[in-house]
């Protein structure tokens, strides 16, 4: 005897209390699911199916929700059952999402320790999918003053030359420097290469009187500090 499927779910079948937005009214948005919050951005699932199943097929699509940070509006067209408004929609939150998060770390952030560091910098470069050399540019208090990504590309001692960053330093006045780079991979372990490149610019910061503080090397939401490490 073949059983028949049941019925798909359909957003009006959940009792009220229990759907989305009133549950995010009643409890708050932290309560809920990366599922639920991306159906309230979609609003509308579609003739044949609920909108927590459509959100739960952009879930599917990107294996890691932080990969929606570098989704093309034509990538979220592809998902059946989200046209041009619905990807709109879940770009700009996208892209808000993550205005916001670099704001809380920019303004006047004081570097007191290499989790300081890696609190600035993680946010934008833990899902980065090409290496990023970038430096903090610290004024006497440690605050910073400045970020630049001086390249991008697999790191070497040849691309990475001290007087690009040293001259940036220089012309901004900085008191010291906090080097990192990011490992696509997720895992931060340093490389000998990473270890090489943070002592050449350790020596050079050291003739300048410009101090390299630390490189923080950035993985998936987690990170490693050359100076906790003893590399320099």
């Amino acid at each position: 005897m073949t059983i028949a499927p049941f019925p798909e779910l359909m957003i009006r079948d959940v009792h009220v209390e229990d759907r989305p937005r009133e549950r995010l009214i009643r409890q708050g948005a932290q309560s809920l699911s990366n599922q639920e919050l991306i159906a309230i951005l979609l609003r509308t699932g579609t003739k044949q199916e609920s909108v927590l199943t459509l959100a739960n097929r952009v879930l599917n699509y990107f294996e890691k929700l932080h990969e929606l940070k570098h989704a093309t509006i034509e990538e979220i067209m592809s998902i059946k059952g989200i046209g041009e408004a619905k990807a709109v929609q879940l770009l700009a939150a996208v892209e808000l999402g993550r205005r916001l998060s670099q704001k809380q770390v920019d303004d006047r952030f004081t570097i007191r320790s290499p989790q300081d560091a890696a609190t600035f910098l993680m946010p934008e470069m833990s899902s980065l999918q090409q290496e990023h050399f970038v430096v903090l540019f610290l004024n006497v208090k440690n605050q910073v003053m400045h970020k630049q990504t001086i390249f991008i590309g697999s790191l070497n001692s040849s691309i990475v030359h001290p007087r690009e960053i040293f001259r940036e330093a220089v012309k901004r006045s900085a008191a010291s420097i906090i080097c990192s780079h990011n490992h696509p991979s997720g895992n931060a372990t340093p490389s000998p290469e990473d270890i090489e490149v943070t002592k050449r610019l350790q020596e050079a910061g050291y003739i300048i009187g410009i101090e390299l503080i630390d490189h923080v090397i950035i993985g998936d939401h987690q990170y490693i500090s050359l100076k906790e490490k003893g590399y320099m």
